[in-house]
């Protein structure tokens, strides 16, 4: 860690030094910056920022807020946006790059003023982010997967997941019975030769009998094996052994995550019962969804509007306008937290499948464009919905359907 120590007087540091990243060298800051802290020095309060740099910057500003030796001069620790303090630094011209001068970068910023945030919060909800932030990570895991899978199932059996719904025989292509097709024929011939009969039996015995008309589905599935290119004899081995390792990836998967999920719903119990009851009167926000939002957002306090928490979420549209020119397509920020943005999406779709009103609003804004429909239409919804969540978490109410309209 390199620091740099200013006074709110100076344009320059008083000292710059640098420590390790454990807890001696953490000691060793404190006991260096206590040193301009004495009784005649005048000064009473501290403020400590640096770049939010991942899990590598928790111990160290859980560290200096929890200290008893920086507590009596009022010392607020802030982890600052990266991005925040990039555009800062644009405002010196011509400035180097090194790390010395980055700290001088961010001592400056709070020097003047410029934090917006609100102060470290500690571990209060570390460990809640911790599982649902892993949970996220299985889930792009899992979707990484399955999108590698297809490409291999592209080749051993091309139609498989390019026909449309009333031709597809398998309404889940990553089912147990679709895993079955795909793992245990080496090749779309031997479905093709295969009598109706037993090829019904199949189908029967692989979905515990789940389907409605499996005659119907065995008749589409040797349709499509019969449309579907050949493949080379070398190919359908491997292709084979590629595929059933990517199905039990992804069966791995859903079990983690299902562990993952019942983990959070008990380590969510007794945090902040309040917000978490809000958050699931909300109809379509269960547990995972409530617990990753509440997560990312900490204490509601710490935003002072709707409109500052939707920016935290990256949930806001640049202007893009000058003189009479308005420009229609205007991109999204993403410049927030990307995690809190996830669990809002993710809420809102479940939310426009139970609330009429964010599913008018959906459909209207999915029919105002031709291109990006459903991600636009999602994203302006879910923005909508934060006013929603923000009115709840801060008024500590539950959700009414009698006041959507006045959130």
């Amino acid at each position: 860690n390199v620091v740099a120590v200013m006074d709110f007087e100076s344009t320059k540091p008083i000292a710059s030094f640098a420590v390790p990243n454990n807890e001696p060298g953490a000691e060793e800051m404190v006991t260096r910056i206590y040193e301009y802290l004495t009784p005649k020095s005048g000064l009473d309060r501290l403020v400590i920022a640096l770049e939010s740099t991942s899990f590598y910057g928790v111990h160290i500003a859980n560290y200096l807020s929890t200290c008893p030796r920086l507590m009596p001069f009022h010392t607020e620790v802030y982890c600052l946006n990266p991005k925040s303090i990039a555009n800062y630094k644009k405002s010196y011209i011509g400035l180097s790059k090194n790390d010395y001068i980055d700290a001088f970068v961010i001592a400056d910023f709070a020097r003047v003023g410029r934090i917006t945030t609100k102060p470290w919060r500690g571990c209060q909800y570390l460990a809640l982010q911790r599982l649902t932030r892993h949970r996220l990570h299985l889930v792009k895991a899992l979707s990484r997967e399955k999108t590698y899978m297809l490409s291999n199932i592209f080749l051993k059996f091309s139609e498989f997941n390019l026909l449309d719904d009333d031709e597809q025989p398998f309404s889940d292509e990553f089912g147990a019975t679709a895993s079955a097709v795909l793992t245990e024929f080496l090749s779309t011939e031997e479905i093709v030769d295969m009598p109706i009969e037993k090829l019904v039996e199949f189908i029967c015995e692989k979905s515990r009998n789940r389907f409605p008309n499996p005659q119907k589905t065995a008749q589409l599935l040797q349709a499509a094996a019969r449309n579907s290119y050949r493949l080379d004899k070398c190919l359908c081995e491997p292709l084979t052994v590629a595929i059933a390792s990517s199905f039990t990836m992804i069966s791995t998967y859903y079990a983690e995550i299902k562990k993952v999920n019942k983990a959070i719903e008990n380590t969510i119990k007794g945090l902040n019962p309040n917000a978490f009851q809000s958050l699931m009167s909300i109809p379509g926000i269960g547990p995972v969804m409530a617990a990753g939002i509440m997560a990312e957002i900490g204490d509601i306090t710490v935003f002072k509007s709707q409109e500052s928490l939707a920016k935290y979420a990256g949930l806001v549209w640049r202007e893009n306008q000058s003189g009479q020119f308005r420009a229609d397509d205007t991109s999204m920020s993403k410049a927030g937290n990307s995690y809190l943005r996830y669990y809002l999406l993710e809420a809102t779709s479940h939310i426009r499948l139970h609330c009429q009103e964010y599913s008018e609003f959906y459909y209207k804004k999915y029919a105002e464009v031709k291109t990006h429909q459903h991600k636009r239409a999602l994203a302006l919804t879910a923005r909508k919905a934060i006013k929603l969540i923000f009115g709840l978490l801060a008024k500590n109410q539950l959700y009414s359907e009698n006041r959507v309209g006045q959130s």
